[in-house]
């Protein structure tokens, strides 16, 4: 009897794949198997030492997965004292991670942190988000899927692992609702029904796992209904490649905001604006990003914070508050973090030059004087007065000091440009806004000069 009800799981589980799925597993067990090159192929069993994995994964995760398939339970089976993973164990694996709900993930994901049964510690939470971020970026690396992305032009990944990781760990509450922090959060003890809670509410540790499975063992990996999660995990990237720039963002933080951003713009960033490309000038930071569609705009004080917005709207010159409630800001670097808007006030967004009586420079959230984060158009200065918190965004103060100087600025365009932004023929704001037009004649660009509307690049094909 045993061996029908377990038999019956298994096909249960396996029903839940398509049959082009089902071979896929197959083709996946059988690799993973025949690598292993001895009696367990023959078996049907995978080992551990398995080379097939470990170039695409890092071996820290090849164990956590090995461990998370070892913990499934076949009844009435010695599975335990053999080394090797059944094909049974395989796909109820990839079925709870791939298919399951939080329910039937958190058993596997408390293996894969800890092989010892019982409560786990924050701090070997902690390892475990780590070990999967880095994963995540290893093998999206590896397979090519980084988008115009990597290494060289992006700032080093390992503190932003570190920063993402403290990031979700910091969604933990206990049985009790409270949100341990710092030591009190390494030494707790968290049970499964708290974990279970927390893959439930931080969506990142199911996407992470899934790309980490589904790329890492190459399995279900271009199946069209299988890639809708992963798909904008990482945003093409556009107008950085070949001009030998180093971003201010880390590809851990690049996925984090990514996820923020309404939908239909996380397919695509592109780079309008680098101080280190365009020179440290406020009218050639307006004159980049002015009806451009939504942007990015991030920045590094001179104390290595890096912090931004999100504007939800084109940038206009004007002396009135623009943008709408799906701005946020951010920071990057000590902590990564995301702050939406209150309902307090709708002073979102804010882009004003060469006017007497309002001041000019660029803001977001607060209220002039007092942003959450200002760039002065006396470009260089800026300010985040926002104690205790920024009145639009809930945000602390983003910077080192309330007052600080520019490192480095960027702003990047999300989705995709608007009809308008380079297309000739058409009236661009710098016609329709004399002020903005006059501004940039003042920075010696004529109005017929297409230097202007800078081309846009599309040397970089999502590739």
């Amino acid at each position: 009897k045993m061996g029908n009800a377990e038999s019956n799981a298994y096909r249960n589980h396996l029903s839940r794949f398509l049959p082009e799925e089902q071979s896929d597993i197959d083709g996946v067990f059988d690799t993973l198997s025949g690598s292993s090159g001895s009696a367990g192929a023959k078996n049907g069993k995978a080992t551990k030492k398995t080379a097939y994995v470990q170039e695409p994964l890092p071996e820290q995760m090849t164990i956590r997965l090995y461990n998370g398939m070892k913990s499934i339970d076949l009844t009435g089976k010695s599975s335990a004292l053999s080394e090797q993973i059944a094909k049974e164990q395989f796909v109820i694996f990839m079925s709870n991670l791939l298919k399951g709900n939080a329910d039937e993930k958190v058993t596997i994901i408390m293996r894969m942190i800890s092989k010892t049964e019982g409560p786990v510690k924050g701090k070997q939470i902690q390892e475990f988000t780590e070990d999967l971020i880095t994963s995540v970026v290893h093998v999206l690396n590896y397979r090519k899927e980084l988008r115009g992305w990597n290494s060289e032009n992006t700032r080093d990944a390992a503190s932003g692992v570190k920063a993402l990781a403290s990031q979700l760990l910091s969604e933990l509450k206990l049985a009790d609702g409270t949100k341990p922090v710092g030591p009190q959060l390494m030494e707790a003890n968290f049970d499964q029904s708290v974990i279970e809670d927390w893959v439930y509410r931080v969506p990142q540790i199911s996407v992470f796992l899934s790309v980490v499975i589904r790329q890492g063992l190459h399995v279900l990996h271009s199946l069209p209904d299988q890639t809708k999660d992963t798909l904008n995990l990482v945003p093409g990237c556009k107008g950085i490649k070949g001009r030998g720039l180093v971003s201010l963002f880390d590809i851990p933080s690049i996925m984090y905001i990514n996820s923020h951003l309404p939908a239909e713009l996380q397919h695509k960033w592109q780079l309008l604006f680098s101080s280190r490309l365009h020179g440290e000038s406020f009218s050639q930071l307006c004159g980049h990003i002015v009806n451009k569609g939504p942007c990015i705009v991030i920045l590094k004080d001179l104390d290595g914070y890096i912090f931004g917005g999100f504007a939800s709207h084109s940038w206009e010159v004007k002396p009135q508050f623009q943008g709408d409630n799906r701005c946020f800001l951010f920071s990057v670097f000590p902590s990564l973090a995301v702050y939406t808007y209150t309902g307090y006030n709708d002073h979102y967004m804010y882009l004003n030059h060469g006017q007497q009586t309002m001041p000019n420079g660029l803001g977001m959230g607060g209220q002039h004087g007092y942003f959450g984060l200002w760039i002065d158009s006396d470009y260089g200065k800026g300010h985040s007065k926002a104690k205790p918190r920024c009145t639009t965004y809930n945000s602390p103060q983003l910077s080192a000091k309330e007052d600080f100087t520019l490192d480095a600025m960027e702003v990047w365009a999300v989705g995709d440009l608007p009809e308008s932004a380079g297309t000739k023929g058409k009236k661009s704001i710098l016609d329709a806004d004399p002020q903005a037009q006059a501004l940039l004649e003042m920075a010696g660009k004529s109005r017929q000069s297409e230097g202007l509307r800078e081309p846009l690049e599309e040397d970089e094909d999502d590739d």
